[in-house]
């Protein structure tokens, strides 16, 4: 198989794990810097230019999307898409699950635990947002924050009120969920490949950090997660329409909660955890569904 991988940066540990994997099973894989792409949106023919040549056809792509390039990615996403080509996670599904917000209504309509999490437009609703999520303390989180960045501890119903109409005097969206104290600063990420859970790993904060980000210096080992937290995480990642997808749960007394579910997951954490091939648990599954036109939604959405 021909495999295109839109990545901006070649070098990461996900991605070369994942073209070593596809070149192992006998596969060629081309990293595309999503940036450098541009397009012919023509009546018929997508075309996709890269380094001022058309790209060839490939029979699958596997979007890593940065964050901060999300619009202008799903675009690309979407060009391929159109041209046929099977993408891993779908345009839609990914757009779905950047959308913080979007995110949490589409688990919230389809029965999946929730942290509490209040949203408003107007600063003069901070106190009755604070009280339907349960008072002091809260976390106030940024709709577009990733990685654990634009995310707030606040300790005290008047520190929240400041800290929320701080943001959104700035017209910055927000939202504000209940804090689990009982899942004492850790969290389970689950690795779902094909509406399986493949890896489950426990991260935990730095000393005097809440938030337990890999990337904030927090620590990982493997678990072996109940039955409710692995449906939960399955139905999750089949609420946001991505076949492959880290989600994020915490241990609440009430159960299993979910934070985030993150459509391109880092694999270092996981895979030096666990001990487990993700990478080629990823590759396996393209070989399975990758067919010509198989997208369900064709680039619309």
């Amino acid at each position: 198989m021909k495999i295109a991988m839109l990545a901006r940066n070649p070098n990461l540990y996900s991605h070369q794990r994942i073209k070593e994997a596809a070149e192992t099973r006998g596969h060629t894989l081309d990293i595309i810097n999503t940036t450098r792409c541009y397009m012919n949106i023509a009546a018929r023919r997508p075309e996709i230019y890269y380094n001022g040549e058309v790209l060839p056809k490939y029979d699958a792509v596997i979007p890593r999307i940065g964050a901060s390039v999300t619009f202008y990615g799903l675009a690309v996403l979407r060009q391929f898409e159109m041209q046929g080509v099977y993408p891993l996670n779908e345009s839609v599904a990914i757009g779905r699950s950047r959308d913080k917000l979007r995110s949490l209504q589409l688990l919230a309509r389809d029965g999946i635990g929730l942290p509490v999490t209040t949203f408003a437009h107007d600063p003069k609703q901070t106190e009755e947002v604070m009280k339907l999520a349960g008072g002091a303390p809260v976390v106030i989180k940024l709709l577009e924050g990733t990685q654990g960045l634009g995310v707030v501890l606040a300790d005290t119903d008047r520190s929240a009120k400041s800290v929320v109409e701080a943001f959104r005097s700035a017209n910055v969206n927000i939202l504000v969920q209940e804090f689990i104290k009982e899942a004492g600063g850790t969290d389970i990420r689950c690795l779902v490949v094909g509406g399986k859970v493949v890896a489950a790993m426990q991260r935990t904060g730095a000393e005097g950090e809440f938030r337990s980000n890999l990337h904030r210096g927090g620590s990982a080992q493997a678990i072996k997660i109940s039955s409710v937290e692995r449906t939960t995480a399955v139905n999750a990642a089949k609420s946001m329409g991505l076949n492959v997808c880290g989600v994020d749960l915490l241990r609440a007394n009430h159960g299993p909660v979910v934070m985030e579910v993150n459509s391109s997951p880092g694999l270092e954490g996981v895979e030096k955890a666990t001990g487990k091939d993700i990478a080629g648990m990823i590759i396996e599954f393209i070989e399975k569904s990758a067919k010509p036109g198989r997208t369900r939604t064709r680039g619309e959405g």
